[in-house]
């Protein structure tokens, strides 16, 4: 009997043979030397990340506040206006804004190809201000009558675009000391020799500690950085040793009761200011050491007031804002379209993580004294206006589009699943 799925005409007569299937046609393939690929579609553009902006916009935001309230009384007995440095530090606030919003909008490819004349104009501009008129013992500043600029944010600006242009297009050949680790350790050598003769070792050990880091992401041999650390050894003991004052600042980073009235000034009262706040702090406005006694207490040292009148809670709310900037940062520069805005992204990232850091560890008196401001809170010109153009540029970066496949983009959005899925990045 015949299963019910044969028709009985469909029986092949006895002894003749089964004719077999007939196969369907084979698709023409394409020759050997063609490669295939889907055609690439563009996604729309991710939201700006609402997280990065409002952590910015709180440390701008308790920066500000301080620097009124640390400046106001100095300002009031010398200027006759309380608000002096407060009106200054809006007006750089709304210029660092827009700096912000045209670093978020631009295609920040545009660095990558205009890194070798923004690397030069800035190295140029840091060399011009050997000839400028010393102010408070450095020349950092380029003196246009009644403006000042300091080229070295401009400098943090080019080193990262040439590095980040650089290690994307070298890729694998990172690896390679010749090609890969010298020629970048040249350029940033350059800028801290300048650095160094203006003097300005904080930003010089900002610059190289971040090309240092980049290396390291990129690929290159961990021997090569422990090499050009220990060849800097001997250099940073001469400029230390070999340089009076530089020797008594680091003497007096041990023994700070014996320089006081010196070297230890600031770093003395910074301490006697974060001992007054407690846990809760003083007040808004009811700091003491502003009253005079703390110099400068609004730019380096502007977490001294934040710890005398918001106490330890202050303090450690700013630290944890930072550590979201870092945190986002990294995210950004990890779901990069692109290998130069990645690795534009993380450089950036590192520099302001590494700044903070070391401005925190001046004023709890873990590092000696380095002239390092906090960004986004110290009180500045040019440094905020930078520094909120590299925040847009992080922006920018963690926003653009990125390129997938066509039949994938097909796919999804024939099978709509509310679930948050990586995206395949294809890099050219």
């Amino acid at each position: 009997m015949l299963p019910p799925s044969v028709s009985p005409s469909a029986r092949p007569a006895t002894g003749a043979p089964i004719p077999p299937p007939i196969a369907a046609p084979a698709e023409p393939q394409p020759p050997p030397s063609v490669i295939t690929q889907a055609p690439l579609a563009e996604v729309s553009e991710r939201p700006y990340d609402l997280i990065l902006i409002g952590a910015v916009l709180a440390l701008l935001a308790i920066g500000t506040v301080e620097v009124y309230a640390a400046t106001a009384a100095q300002a009031a007995a010398r200027r006759g206006d309380a608000a002096f440095f407060l009106e200054r530090q809006v007006v750089f606030l709304v210029l660092g804004g827009i700096a912000m919003w045209v670093a978020a909008t631009l295609d920040y490819r545009i660095l990558r190809r205009r890194t070798f004349p923004l690397l030069a104009a800035s190295i140029l501009m840091l060399a011009a201000t050997l000839a400028m008129p010393s102010l408070n013992g450095a020349r950092r500043w380029l003196l246009l009558g009644p403006l000042s600029f300091q080229p070295v944010e401009l400098a943090k600006l080019a080193l990262v675009a040439y590095l980040a242009a650089s290690l994307s297009r070298k890729a694998e050949k990172v690896k390679t000391f010749t090609v890969g680790f010298v020629p970048h350790l040249v350029v940033c050598a350059a800028m801290m020799m300048i650095l160094l003769l203006q003097p300005d070792l904080g930003s010089s050990l900002i610059l190289g500690a971040t090309t240092l880091v980049m290396l390291f992401v990129a690929g290159a041999r961990v021997s090569y950085i422990v090499m050009a650390i220990l060849a800097a050894a001997p250099m940073a003991y001469q400029l230390i040793v070999g340089t009076p004052w530089r020797l008594r600042r680091f003497m007096a980073y041990f023994n700070p009761e014996a320089f006081s009235d010196r070297e230890a000034y600031q770093m003395v009262q910074a301490h006697v200011s974060l001992g007054s706040g407690g846990l809760t702090g003083v007040g808004l406005g009811n700091s003491r050491q502003s009253l005079g006694y703390m110099p400068e207490g609004h730019n380096d040292f502007i977490l001294a007031p934040i710890g005398e009148e918001l106490g330890f809670l202050g303090v450690a709310l700013v630290l944890a804002l930072f550590g979201v900037l870092v945190w986002r940062g990294v995210r950004a520069a990890l779901g990069a379209r692109d290998t130069f805005g990645g690795y534009m992204a993380l450089g950036i990232t590192m520099m302001f993580g590494m700044q903070a850091l070391l401005n925190v560890g001046v004023v709890l008196g873990v590092v000696p004294n380095k002239g390092i401001t906090l960004p986004l809170v110290s009180y500045g010109g040019t440094s905020l206006i930078v520094t909120m153009f590299l925040v847009g540029l992080v922006l920018n970066v963690g926003r653009r589009a990125e390129f997938v496949s066509r039949k994938r983009l097909l796919m999804n959005q024939s099978n709509p699943i509310k679930r948050r899925q990586r995206v395949q990045v294809a890099v050219g």
